[in-house]
């Protein structure tokens, strides 16, 4: 179907059904420019928790819907793609993890938010990279802390707070995809550049960062450095809303080791929703995420002790 005709029947469709489009910075620039609101998964969830929508539309991948179903159980929460998963929550499993926090039962449980509700169940606070370094400066300095999906956030954490964590082996397939070899080339043809790093990506990429932060945090960063030139190391979609908030900027992703498209690091889960999904998905109010009340009260705990702290 034609763009244009999609995008406005979404548009049409949004105001007959009270619906609201949420959806996050790595989505396809169609879907953005759809969108009623583009965040990173802290604004996501903030913005998810404050809509007086009846029905959420939310285009980003699977964990983040939950989430944003978690809190507000009395709204329709939809998808345009039922199988949008993410590389961190698919690799941890609520029985593995079970077995894992057993083996620790001292510990303090912290959870990246990239991880589905039966993970968030089983923590005592859930933390997003935007609000990570004061999720575990709330916890006394004599706790032991379990800190999981992601290790490469893990290990940089643990350098950041002074901290020694029991690291969940996992990681984000899009931020270990960076090439440090590529990345060098690209900085020494633009010497006057600065590289900013999101800290999913593993820890040889962010000894060359100049900037570490969260999707949103690098957007901030990019907007108000006085630098021209900015090399990026987080999933190539951040630079279609940031492309128009800095056009007089120019604007680098960091490539992958991959040779593909766009040489550089794309989210395939994130990319698998489609413009004509989300039209159908809004249309028809489907495929709906459910989840049981008791395992919904148990996640939204962590969830609601982070919302508070951030």
């Amino acid at each position: 179907m034609d763009k244009n005709f999609l995008a406005q029947e979404i548009i049409r469709l949004k105001k007959e059904k009270n619906a609201v489009v949420l959806a996050h910075y790595y989505q396809d620039d169609a879907i953005q420019d759809v969108a009623d609101f583009i965040g990173d998964s802290l604004e996501l969830a903030k913005k998810a928790q404050n809509t007086n929508a009846a029905i959420i539309v939310f285009a980003g991948v699977y964990f983040m819907a939950e989430t944003a179903k978690i809190l507000n159980p009395d709204k329709k929460v939809i998808v345009p793609e039922w199988e949008a998963g993410c590389s961190l929550a698919d690799g941890c499993s609520p029985e593995d993890f079970k077995a894992f926090k057993e083996k620790y039962p001292d510990h303090v449980v912290v959870t990246y938010i990239n991880c589905s509700a039966e993970i968030k169940a089983m923590s005592d606070l859930v933390c997003t990279s935007t609000n990570a370094k004061r999720v575990i400066g709330s916890i006394p300095a004599d706790q032991k802390i379990i800190f999981a999906p992601d290790q490469n956030l893990g290990n940089y954490l643990q350098k950041e707070t002074k901290r020694d964590f029991v690291l969940w082996k996992g990681s984000c397939v899009v931020h270990e995809a960076f090439s440090l070899d590529k990345l060098i080339e690209i900085y020494t043809k633009n010497p006057t550049a600065k590289i900013a790093a999101h800290p999913e990506s593993e820890s040889h990429i962010l000894k060359v960062a100049h900037y570490i932060g969260s999707t949103s945090g690098i957007i901030n960063f990019i907007k108000t450095d006085p630098a021209a030139v900015f090399i990026v190391a987080t999933e190539a979609g951040i630079l279609h809303e940031l492309s128009k908030a800095v056009p007089e900027k120019t604007l680098i992703p960091a490539p992958s080791t991959e040779d593909n498209s766009c040489a550089c690091s794309e989210c395939a889960f994130m990319k698998m929703n489609t413009l004509e999904k989300l039209y159908w998905c809004l249309k028809n109010e489907s495929p709906e995420i459910l989840i049981q009340e008791d395992l919904r009260t148990k996640a939204l705990k962590p969830i609601e002790k982070m919302l508070a702290l951030s």
